[in-house]
């Protein structure tokens, strides 16, 4: 029996529009493990088309994925910390700026005070980074929550080093492995990978 069986999992997802691809999959995974997903979107998803693709189909296909509605404001978010409704809330993709906001205590979108209801909970937070700035200004947040009680991180390394050394992205197939791993209060090894193979 998976470690997720009968447990809730918070999707969170951010404007990263360039790794929903990768991560529509690793939904389903939770889904097939047994798990119950409450997807909760940031404001970008809702409103944005990009050439990665339209809101309204991002959106459709979440709700096919989760067979749940959307969580997409702060008042809807916030009955999840009394309700202690998620066991733990995963933030994938979580963009530099969701990164940074979430270092500083910035709840400013339904991710964020979700993870903020989770934090309440002591239950735990995981965050798969995609951003642009991981080594740039945005390293000392992300170091903020490497060292911040009930935060993991999925396993992460830069994506494009030759074109876009800042740049960090997790490994998306890690997702299932590193909430299973935080759920029993550990965090994934090793968290410092090589992303792509030059």
């Amino acid at each position: 029996m998976s470690k997720l069986q009968g447990k809730t999992i918070g999707f969170g997802l951010s404007g990263s529009h360039c790794t929903f691809e990768e991560t529509m999959p690793q939904i389903k995974r939770f889904v097939d493990a047994g798990a119950r997903v409450v997807p909760i979107v940031s404001n970008t998803i809702m409103t944005t088309d990009t050439r990665f693709g339209t809101s309204q189909s991002w959106q459709q296909q979440i709700k096919e994925l989760t067979g749940e509605e959307l969580i997409s404001t702060i008042p809807q978010a916030e009955p999840l910390g009394p309700s202690k409704l998620l066991d733990v809330m995963l933030i994938a993709p979580c963009t530099g700026s969701t990164t940074s906001r979430l270092a500083n205590a910035i709840t400013d979108s339904a991710v964020l005070m979700a993870a903020k209801a989770t934090m309440r909970n002591l239950r735990p937070i995981v965050i798969a980074i995609s951003t642009n700035d991981g080594l740039g200004l945005n390293a000392a947040n992300i170091a903020k929550l490497l060292a911040a009680k009930n935060m993991y991180f999925v396993p992460f390394g830069q994506d494009a080093p030759d074109k876009k050394p800042n740049s960090l992205v997790a490994r998306m197939d890690l997702l299932v492995e590193t909430c299973e791993a935080a759920l029993e209060g550990r965090q994934l090894q090793p968290l410092l990978i090589e992303r792509f193979n030059y």
